[in-house]
């Protein structure tokens, strides 16, 4: 039961990709505290790479930590790509 709040947060990301760590915890429905407490053991892990982040937001700061999956690269979006994305491949 311990890995249920772990095994959640890493497919929110893996779903999402990089979210706060305030998105988080209200799309899992996990306390904050307990967010960022996996958080922190995913990252020493080196499972998420996590920032510190200050962003303001009509006008409202806000501070949080950005999280995302390491070394994971999501699947491309359908639709035409540009030439200039052709060519990089």
């Amino acid at each position: 039961m311990a890995n249920e709040p772990i095994k959640e947060i890493l497919q929110y990301l893996k779903k999402h990709g990089e979210r706060l760590d305030t998105d988080i915890a209200e799309a899992t429905g996990i306390s904050l505290a307990t967010v960022r407490l996996h958080l922190a053991e995913l990252t020493a892990k080196c499972e998420v790479v996590a920032c510190h982040t200050t962003r303001f937001v009509k006008g409202e700061k806000i501070v949080g930590v950005t999280c995302r999956l390491a070394g994971y690269i999501p699947p491309a979006s359908p639709g035409r790509k540009s030439k200039a994305q052709l060519n990089l491949s």
